[in-house]
């Protein structure tokens, strides 16, 4: 299938690209306004255009990955719903509740929508969910996670070529966690099966100076009592531990490390609660987040069964709202 990238920053290039010619797919255009990103683009034999109502007039693609900054997500979503061509937007699904209200309005109906959620695709996090299904530890008692990295007030990814947009309150609708923490809720939606139904938000600014939380630590729920605890930090040194998710059950501990994030690979295993052995459990390694969501966002845009869901995405988006203007008054 053709894809068409609406913003080709370093995400998209570096890691959504790839996964898609990994998957199976092809990235044909891209519609960005900025020249960088363009140039880069031709360079590559891309078809490039400055909008995706362009791009989408062209023909020239089969779908669209949207990853500009949050707060544009709603003009190429629309598009896409009026062009009848499936979509794929990161998290979050935009900068601010309303957008995000106004692009599930403009998805409504048989339109394919995902949110690029790509934690919920990672080989090994579909091994932790097979692993609680078939009751390898038993009932959950409760999910842990630590997701942090480095992102200071100078941070580019490009050298220079684009700015930190990820800490302007308006273009991001926040910082550290409206960017990391949503990985995590989704993430323990999908092993669990089942919805977080109370969330509540500590936020701080204590290392960066910039005007949006640079961490914050959530806190939660779900429907049948599971508890839910995530760190999220832009002030964590990268080389620093900072990517674990663990699963405790009544008969054992799910521990996956490096598993949280944009590559392949990492580790996972299962502790006895009896007897306290580790037991590694097997996944592919090989295959990265990116990869595994652009196959199964193909396979759905084909017909297949899946597990895209806008009414899922846009429930998780208004708890997560609620708590996080909360959060924001303290900070």
């Amino acid at each position: 299938m053709r894809w068409g990238i609406a913003g080709y920053g370093w995400v998209a290039r570096d890691y959504m690209a790839p996964g898609i010619a990994a998957a199976g797919g092809r990235v044909t255009a891209i519609a960005d306004p900025s020249p960088t990103a363009r140039a880069r683009a031709e360079a590559q034999g891309l078809a490039v255009f400055d909008g995706v109502a362009e791009m989408l007039a062209a023909g020239a693609c089969d779908l669209v990955y949207v990853a500009t900054p949050n707060d544009a997500h709603l003009d190429p979503v629309r598009a896409c719903a009026a062009a009848g061509v499936p979509v794929l937007c990161e998290k979050p699904i935009a900068a601010t509740l309303d957008q995000a209200e106004a692009m599930a309005a403009a998805v409504s109906g048989d339109m394919l929508y995902g949110t690029a959620f790509d934690q919920r695709h990672h080989p090994a996090h579909d091994a932790l969910a097979r692993v609680i299904a078939e009751d390898g530890i038993g009932r959950p008692v409760a999910v842990r996670i630590v997701y942090a990295c480095w992102v200071d007030p100078a941070w580019t990814p490009d050298g220079g070529a684009h700015d930190n947009w990820r800490a302007d309150p308006v273009r991001a609708g926040g910082g550290a966690v409206i960017d990391l923490a949503l990985h995590g809720l989704d993430l323990c939606q999908r092993l669990l099966d089942e919805p977080l139904v109370r969330l509540s938000i500590a936020l701080q600014r204590r290392i960066h100076a910039y005007p949006v939380d640079d961490g914050g630590m959530l806190t939660g729920v779900t429907a049948s009592g599971v508890l839910f605890q995530s760190h999220v930090a832009y002030n964590c040194a990268e080389v620093l531990p900072r990517r674990r998710l663990e699963v405790l059950g009544e008969r054992g501990l799910l521990v996956a490390t490096d598993t949280m994030g944009q590559t392949a690979g990492g580790t996972l295993v299962r502790r006895c609660a009896t007897t306290g052995d580790e037991t590694p459990i097997a996944f592919d390694a090989a295959t990265s987040p990116f990869t595994a969501q652009a196959k199964a966002f193909m396979r759905a845009a084909s017909g297949a069964p899946h597990d895209f869901s806008m009414t899922r995405d846009l429930a998780l988006m208004r708890l997560f709202d609620s708590a996080y203007g909360k959060a924001r008054l303290w900070l």
